[in-house]
């Protein structure tokens, strides 16, 4: 069941996105596997806010999302799952729980980053509505978003910004 995270959740939250990122070894991306995960502080600030979900199966918390808001969007900052947990919609019932907090808040819609060539990234949140955004559409808050990432060495695999507009 999707809810939003308690205090207590957050220290279980980094060795999730340790197991979440393992798997982009398997397509060569080992560094990504071992990026260093958001830090309970970090986490914090999305919780505090109302702004952090988890997945509880039965007491495990096997995913989560990040979300804030973005150049009048909703923005997807972060979503992860267990691997144990992966291609049972759970990633999608995420995405849509930060789809229906943007619609409450009368934002147009959703916004991330990813990598476009993971089959589990851009061609997986392109099945769930989502489209590239070339870089003249970005606003600025998504660009400078993109800027950082591109900082930190990310762009080293080719990575796009998405959209999906509300209905």
């Amino acid at each position: 069941m999707i809810r939003l995270a308690a205090p207590a959740d957050l220290t279980v939250l980094p060795d999730l996105e340790r197991a979440a990122g393992e798997p982009f070894r398997s397509v060569g991306m080992a560094e990504i596997a071992d990026d260093a995960p958001p830090s309970v502080e970090e986490l914090s600030v999305f919780q505090s806010a109302g702004r952090c979900w988890v997945w509880d199966d039965d007491g495990t918390i096997a995913a989560y999302v990040l979300a804030e808001e973005v150049d009048g969007f909703g923005h997807v900052e972060q979503v992860s799952l267990l691997p144990s947990h992966a291609r049972r919609g759970v990633g999608r019932a995420l995405i849509e729980t930060v789809g229906e907090w943007a619609a409450e808040r009368g934002l147009s819609g959703l916004t991330l980053t990813t990598f476009a060539e993971v089959p589990w990234n851009a061609p997986y949140y392109e099945r769930l509505g989502f489209r590239v955004l070339a870089d003249d559409e970005q606003g600025p808050a998504l660009r400078e978003i993109r800027r950082a990432e591109i900082a930190r060495g990310l762009d080293r695999w080719p990575r796009v910004a998405m959209v999906r507009i509300s209905l």
